[in-house]
């Protein structure tokens, strides 16, 4: 099932993932036989998911890739894997025909999710993809409306601080290069790890990141920075500049059934 991406910047996005794809390149790699050894602790090592999602609806937001969706489906879970580019999803399908697995595979944006029912998931997965989009507002009020309340949705974000810094460090280290309250796309980029390069990206503020989750009617349980750094990493390198930028920002967050309710952050029993 399709959804044509409604503006030209999708299609860019499309094709740069597509193009990514033919060539081996970044999150493009299926999973491997050590993966599926324990599925639901390599996809979920803090064990925010708890120790079973069998039978669990579970949606993979801009997640193919060949990666997500099946272990999440070797777990257990009836999965669905959202994905903009054709070439990702295809790895879904091919791997979860080898894998003897079931995932549904729909085209289309992360915005964008008129395909499926309010309150269809229990559990949203989104890695990190929100960068693609103007607004991230518009993402997390799709996610809301298609999960259930109580579900869990479970997201991964570029820092609006790496963003904004350079790619390569100066003598004073890694610089602020880009405006924190810009306007439009970020300049595309070459040689850089913390971006893709053909990809239109887009940073959003915490203020939208945290704040507008909240709003959309969240409740957010936990927050991590994945660690990335390594203290005497190569000059230049991706893990030497996580010692200065941390690069990605992972959250939970628990969909209320009163969205007012929803402007306080704490546990899920507060």
């Amino acid at each position: 099932m399709d959804s044509e991406p409604p503006f030209p910047i999708y299609e860019q996005n499309r094709r740069a993932w597509d193009d990514m794809v033919r060539h081996r390149q970044g999150f493009t790699r299926p999973a491997t036989d050590d993966d599926f050894v324990n599925p639901l602790r390599t996809v979920d090592g803090l064990g925010w998911l708890g120790p079973s999602i069998r039978g669990k609806q579970l949606l993979c937001l801009a997640a193919g890739g060949g990666r997500q969706s099946v272990l999440y489906a070797a777990a257990g879970a009836q999965v669905v894997v959202v994905d903009i580019s054709p070439a990702m999803l295809a790895l879904d399908r091919h791997v979860a025909q080898e894998r003897n697995l079931d995932v549904r595979t729909v085209q289309a944006s992360m915005d964008d999710l008129r395909v499926f029912s309010p309150g269809q998931f229990d559990i949203v997965i989104q890695p990190v993809s929100s960068c693609y989009v103007p607004s991230v507002i518009k993402v997390y009020r799709e996610v809301a409306r298609v999960t259930r309340p109580n579900g869990i949705y479970v997201s991964q974000h570029k820092q609006p601080g790496s963003l904004q810094g350079s790619v390569t460090p100066s003598p004073h280290g890694f610089e602020l290069t880009e405006p924190y309250y810009r306007q439009g796309p970020l300049p595309m980029v070459q040689g850089s790890r913390h971006r893709e390069e053909r990809t239109i990206e887009y940073l959003h503020r915490w203020e939208e990141l945290l704040g507008g989750m909240c709003r959309e009617g969240f409740l957010i349980e936990d927050l991590l920075e994945p660690f990335h750094a390594i203290p005497d990493a190569t000059v230049g390198s991706f893990a030497y500049r996580c010692r200065f930028l941390p690069p990605y920002v992972l959250i939970k967050a628990r969909r209320r059934s009163n969205k007012s309710a929803s402007l306080f952050v704490g546990s899920a029993d507060s």
